[in-house]
């Protein structure tokens, strides 16, 4: 069986400990760096060399997207999974572009994190079957192609994803967390976080912010009401 030589990077602590600790349990698998943030994954990379480095999408100060664009330049490039919270198809679609061999969710069993591994450092991708259906619904309708106009200013300008620009619409609309947790058939909690998302990339601290801003902003109103 390989020796498989892994990179963890998560910013949560005990979140990160609790994966090492699951990987480390299996045969054939060393956690030989840790980084909390996607400035020390790339350092913990350069420095020790791994087979794999297993991301966190967001992270402080340096993403695990923007990561693993950096790392996928470098000669020696490890191969990435990204392990995420997100199931939305842009941030799906935005891994593959920045080079991530595979993308699951956090709540996948420790089965197929393991499958995953082993078939990424073969060489292979792998992506879960929600993931897969994602990607798969994203390129049969036609929305890999990036949105024309106003869309395609206001998506690249601020990053928002297709689930988080679903939740602004709604947060525009005066409707509230738990409404829109059931409406998606989401956790409040992970409501509250895409809030939270939503609110620092548009650089707005309250509802009352974020509606001037959209009159300040024509192409910003037009992008959440085309959602």
């Amino acid at each position: 069986m390989d020796h498989i030589r892994i990179v963890l990077a998560e910013d949560h602590l005990i979140v990160r400990k609790g994966i090492k600790n699951l990987l480390e349990d299996e045969t054939g698998l060393e956690v030989v760096g840790e980084a909390s943030n996607g400035i020390e994954a790339i350092e913990a990379v350069e420095n020790m060399q791994p087979d794999l480095l297993i991301a966190d999408i967001r992270m402080p100060e340096m993403s695990g997207l923007e990561a693993t664009q950096v790392l996928a330049t470098k000669e020696k490039a490890p191969h990435v999974l990204i392990l995420s919270m997100h199931d939305d198809e842009d941030y799906i679609l935005q891994s593959v572009e920045a080079g991530a061999s595979g993308y699951l969710l956090k709540d996948t069993s420790k089965e197929e994190l393991l499958k995953a591994i082993r078939i990424i450092n073969q060489g292979g991708k792998y992506f879960s079957g929600d993931v897969s259906n994602a990607l798969v619904n994203r390129y049969l309708s036609g929305r890999d192609k990036r949105t024309r106009g106003a869309d395609s200013v206001v998506a690249n300008s601020y990053n928002i994803t297709k689930r988080e620009r679903q939740i602004l619409a709604m947060i525009a609309d005066g409707v509230g967390n738990k409404e829109i947790a059931e409406q998606l058939g989401k956790s409040v909690r992970t409501v509250e976080t895409h809030r939270f998302n939503i609110m620092k990339k548009l650089r707005v601290n309250n509802i009352v912010e974020l509606l001037k801003k959209m009159e300040e902003e024509p192409a910003l109103k037009q992008f959440i009401q085309n959602r």
